[in-house]
């Protein structure tokens, strides 16, 4: 089987959930003996205006594209400021620019490629693979990660973004989702039919997750933030709900790890309710497995998430995990607190009783280990496979 894959993070250019994906999926199909040809953008610096890169390794091969884009970038974080002080956030002109060169440019290094389907990651990859499955008449399979909806909390979603999504749902022969919230979403804000939607659970690699809890340096308890700082992540309801802890429990210390353009506002936030010197801002890091084992509750406030991989890493590290209601992955974990993201008051007295009751984060721990222990990348894959096939042989 040969599969033509259209990405837009893959290691050591990654920064989210759906680099993790692609990485984790691409090396189990690879394994199985399917040959993938990865196309991605290439943002560093030792790529040149035009360069087109070709990696080579067993059974899988990566094209790089030369491109100035960023997998997570949304309309919230490239602001555009009239001088009427009109705040509202835009897509700036040279971005879909680059978005449409970027599709030239893969299609083009991908022209003599053969394979039996194209597979695309979220919208930036969707007219090259639109216009690849037409050139080379090849089923087109896509999976949405994250809509424009989730991204900016459906507070300002850009029209020429959600309509390449809606374009590239309508016109793929399948649509992979992460969960059943993504699949309700799709079908509702962009009218697909269910039938043609597979609902595929993310996975964790639990191999890569041990060690041992290691101490913060105080005897605080640390109550751990991760992910991007944006709107779609829920940053600011987090630092309200520390506000409402410290009020109780004072032997408290909030870390929040990430970066965003949400930082200045959740900086100056924390000094205006006073809590300043309660909450610790890391900033980007590189390696974040020392945070989630040094912390002994992790939440996940998210305003929407459709899936949310970041819960499972911490359950995999034994911390246990508060997430959010509007989020694919509480459809998978029982043995956790879920609230709803903007309900302050009750994800505050979560973290209370988390931190309050040793007994209680042991079973949540325990039990949401044996949860996750289902929810291996060897399944993504093998359910991914299935999909392949089906469309191959239909």
């Amino acid at each position: 089987m040969r599969v033509l894959m259209f990405g837009w993070e893959f290691p050591p250019f990654s920064s989210g959930g759906l680099g993790t994906h692609c990485y984790e999926l691409t090396k189990v199909l690879s394994g199985k003996g399917v040959n993938i040809t990865f196309v991605m953008p290439n943002t560093g610096n030792d790529i040149k205006h035009n360069f087109i890169r070709i990696l080579k390794a067993s059974k899988k091969k990566i094209v790089q594209i030369a491109a100035k884009l960023a997998p997570y970038i949304t309309s919230l974080e490239t602001r555009v400021l009239p001088e009427k002080g009109d705040s509202k956030a835009v897509y700036g002109m040279d971005f879909f620019q680059q978005v449409e060169r970027y599709t030239k440019l893969a299609v083009e290094a991908v022209r003599e490629e053969e394979c039996d389907v194209i597979h695309c990651h979220d919208w930036m990859t969707f007219l090259a693979g639109i216009r690849a499955s037409r050139e080379k008449n090849k089923p087109l399979i896509v999976t949405l990660h994250s809509t424009e909806f989730d991204r900016t909390g459906s507070l300002s979603p850009n029209p020429s973004v959600t309509y390449i999504e809606w374009l590239g749902l309508t016109q793929a022969d399948k649509v992979i989702t992460v969960s059943n919230y993504m699949k309700n979403q799709i079908m509702e804000r962009y009218g697909i039919d269910g039938e043609k939607i597979k609902v595929i659970y993310n996975g964790i690699n639990a191999n890569n997750c041990s060690g041992e809890k290691i101490n913060f340096g105080t005897n605080e308890k640390i109550v751990l933030f991760l992910g991007r700082l944006t709107v779609q992540k829920g940053p600011d309801y987090f630092i309200h709900a520390a506000k409402k802890v410290l009020e109780k429990e004072k032997n408290v210390r909030f870390v929040v790890v990430g970066d965003g353009y949400m930082l200045p506002q959740l900086i100056n936030q924390s000094i205006e309710l006073g809590i300043g010197n309660k909450i610790h801002f890391t900033g980007y890091a590189e390696s974040v497995d020392e945070f989630y084992r040094m912390a002994d509750v992790y939440v996940m406030p998210s305003v929407s998430e459709p899936f949310g991989i970041v819960a499972l890493e911490a359950l995999a590290r034994e911390t246990p995990v508060i997430i959010s209601k509007q989020s694919g992955v509480s459809e998978v974990l029982n043995h956790c607190l879920k609230v709803d993201f903007w309900d302050v008051n009750e994800l505050a007295n979560k973290i209370i009783g988390a931190l309050k009751y040793a007994p209680l984060r042991t079973e949540m721990v325990k039990n949401g280990k044996k949860e996750i222990g289902f929810l291996s990348w060897e399944r993504v894959a093998e359910e991914t496979m299935d999909e392949y096939l089906k469309l191959i042989n239909q």
